[in-house]
């Protein structure tokens, strides 16, 4: 979706734009059968419509994409915070360009693989969202931050500063890699589970050669899964002890030297709340005599937004201001009516995502890119291939139709897709203006 025809500063455009140059043939499901030979870039030259495609298949809305990038982009300038997008969620250099060029600090990565992929594209910065144990892991690090090509990670535990230590140290390296310590909570994934013990994994960081301190870390969308006051206030008094154990940091003068320092949680659930419990960190830090101190959020799953989880929990929902774009659409046909007021669709848990609710059937016509009317229909179950249609037997349904569908949770929609159509405008225009990559 972002093209140029240089090296930028923050990813190689060059190696995004030549994605263009790959060529569509049966290894990739969403290319149709008639762009088979063509290039990418060709074949979007040609504009071509939905009608070109198959089912299944899941398609990305331009309009909607664009709004949710601007839309937090602004927001977080406007409250002087860094965003650095978690870069699983899509998986897709081209997306990340979009990111980078509304003014994204870098790509927050979740392991080694991902880190790699985005190093190939030219991404300058990185963060990985995790603690390096893997010895490959390790030693890649190492040779990029000597070569100048910094990548932050995570540590929770003394065991980990003691294992990254005994890796570059048996190569003979002399790098030092940043790192933040992470803090975590009850029930929560990773990060130290105490005040007290990131304290303790900060003092081995500052104690190690190999290591300097440049932040807090954490994910407090890991303690909670609704908007309700008691998630709210259990997300509150997390960042609450962030915001005690960057202090105790401080105070103790455990930060490296010349570390501009970060904190960072967020996700696209409650990103909201983490600028309104942690500000008070980064306002007057340097008149205060310590570090510069910046706020960062690792957002996500906005960019694409959703019909299901996002759409209900993200704070632009909450508010009612400007809410974010459902900016995926499944689409799947009717290739059973096996009894009354149950059709079976051609699409399933490898086409689209369900681990945070089914997928919303919206609308159905007699085959992609035809009129569609509203559809009253629930799904009910899906198998591999396959979902079960439910509806009032009244209603027309007929063999092929397709029926447009919403999805919950981008996190696992894109991952089932390595080339991904895009739609001007999925209810306006149905025009395919590019084909996104995706690399997981």
């Amino acid at each position: 979706m972002a093209s140029s025809s240089a090296i930028d500063r923050d990813i190689d455009t060059d190696a995004v734009a030549a994605l263009q140059n790959a060529v569509l043939d049966w290894r990739y499901k969403a290319a149709p059968v008639s762009a088979s030979g063509e290039t990418a870039g060709s074949f979007v030259a040609a504009h071509p419509t939905l009608a070109s495609f198959s089912t299944p298949l899941l398609t990305l809305d331009r309009a909607a994409v664009h709004h949710n990038l601007d839309r937090l982009a602004h927001w977080c300038a406007e409250r002087g915070v860094l965003l650095a997008p978690h870069g699983k969620t899509t998986m897709a250099p081209q997306l990340w360009a979009e990111q980078l060029q509304r003014g994204a600090w870098g790509i927050t990565l979740a392991n080694f693989a991902q880190l790699r992929v985005a190093r190939a594209f030219g991404v300058r910065r990185l963060q990985l969202a995790n603690s390096l144990t893997d010895p490959q892991a390790i030693s890649w690090v190492a040779e990029e931050t000597a070569a100048g090509r910094p990548v932050l990670s995570w540590v929770d535990a003394e065991e980990t500063v003691e294992r990254i230590g005994r890796v570059l140290s048996a190569a003979g390296s002399t790098a030092v890699l940043d790192v933040l310590v992470e803090l975590g909570g009850h029930g929560g994934r990773t990060g130290a589970r105490s005040v007290g013990a990131a304290q303790q994994v900060a003092r081995a960081v500052a104690r190690s050669p190999f290591l300097r301190l440049v932040g807090v870390s954490g994910y407090e969308g890991a303690l909670a899964h609704t908007a309700d006051p008691s998630g709210l206030a259990a997300v509150r008094e997390y960042l609450g002890q962030m915001a005690v154990l960057h202090t105790a940091l401080l105070e103790e003068n455990l930060y490296g030297d010349g570390a501009d320092v970060i904190l960072t949680a967020g996700g696209s659930a409650y990103f909201d709340e983490v600028v309104d419990v942690l500000s008070p960190c980064v306002t007057g830090a340097e008149t205060k005599g310590g570090p510069a101190v910046r706020l960062m959020i690792r957002s996500g799953a906005y960019l694409v937004h959703d019909d299901g989880f996002y759409r209900g929990i993200s704070p632009f929902s909450r508010s009612g201001a400007a809410p974010l774009a459902a900016g995926m659409h499944g689409w799947a046909r009717v290739v059973s009516l096996p009894e009354p007021g149950l059709a079976i669709l051609d699409g399933g848990k490898r086409d689209f995502p369900v681990d945070e609710g089914l997928p919303e059937p919206q609308l159905i016509g007699a085959g992609l890119g035809e009129p569609m009317r509203p559809l009253k229909a629930t799904i009910t179950a899906v198998n591999d291939q396959h979902c079960f249609l439910a509806y009032d037997p009244a209603l027309e349904i007929r063999m092929g139709d397709v029926v447009r569908l919403g999805l919950s949770h981008p996190c696992t929609a894109l991952d089932k897709w390595t080339l991904i159509p895009v739609l001007a405008d999925t209810d306006q225009d149905p025009t395919v203006v590019d084909l996104v990559h995706t690399f997981f």
